[in-house]
């Protein structure tokens, strides 16, 4: 499935791949957009919408072998053979399943704040209340949403966060998929390890990147991989 996307090209000439950016859960293709500005300069950029998010289409399955397949769609929608991708969260792991379902396409991969596992905790169940809290209300505008989540969030940057995505009344992220597909979300099946650079960067005190999975890191991407 082909994804909305902005695409943005390189302000000098270059012979590098071009970069596509992938969002995280509740996220768009604004999300990533510091990083597209600081890259533009040598390098075609592509952020992506990824599926039931932003202005992509909405589809019941909420997977990563679909999010990966429809990378590879974007790409072949754009005639791109191959890219660097850098992925947050969600996308993070999108962008590792890629490397399973077609690793030609990959000429180098960034997971942001994320590890190839599953992680068996729901993680974001007072953010799917305050989301749906909004949505069974008439709230217009973002501070009249902003007002009904803060009765279940207590981190204004969450709030402001998801708020980037009320437009209209209206929330463009799909929550009912999101909530049925929440365990594929948080879920991972284990890949073939993959023989080429890759770079992961951990978020401070997260709790998705950790000792604990530095394992799996190292059996996916042993040779090549960075921390």
């Amino acid at each position: 499935m082909k994804l909305n996307i902005r695409a943005q090209t390189a302000q000098n000439q270059h012979n590098n791949s071009p970069i596509v950016l992938v969002h995280g859960l509740f996220g768009s293709l604004d999300n990533l957009g510091v990083l597209a500005r600081d890259l533009v300069n040598d390098h075609n950029i592509i952020q992506v919408d990824m599926r039931n998010h932003g202005l992509s289409p909405r589809e019941p399955v909420m997977n990563y072998p679909a999010m990966a397949q429809d990378l590879v769609d974007t790409l072949d929608a754009r005639q791109i053979d191959k890219a660097t991708f850098i992925g947050h969260s969600m996308g993070g792991k999108a962008v590792m399943a890629l490397t399973a379902l077609a690793p030609d396409r990959i000429d180098k991969l960034v997971a942001i704040d994320i590890a190839p596992v599953d992680y068996h905790v729901r993680r974001h169940d007072e953010i799917f209340a305050a989301i749906n809290a909004v949505s069974e209300s008439d709230a217009q505008t973002r501070q009249q949403a902003a007002a009904i989540m803060r009765q279940h969030l207590n981190e204004e940057g969450v709030i402001q966060f998801l708020l980037k995505s009320f437009v209209d009344g209206e929330w463009r992220f799909n929550v009912p998929v999101l909530w049925d597909q929440y365990p594929h979300i948080v879920g991972w099946e284990k890949i073939p390890a993959w023989d080429h650079p890759a770079l992961f960067i951990p978020g401070g005190n997260s709790p998705y990147v950790s000792e604990q999975y530095r394992d799996d890191y190292w059996h996916n991407f042993h040779r090549h991989g960075r921390m």
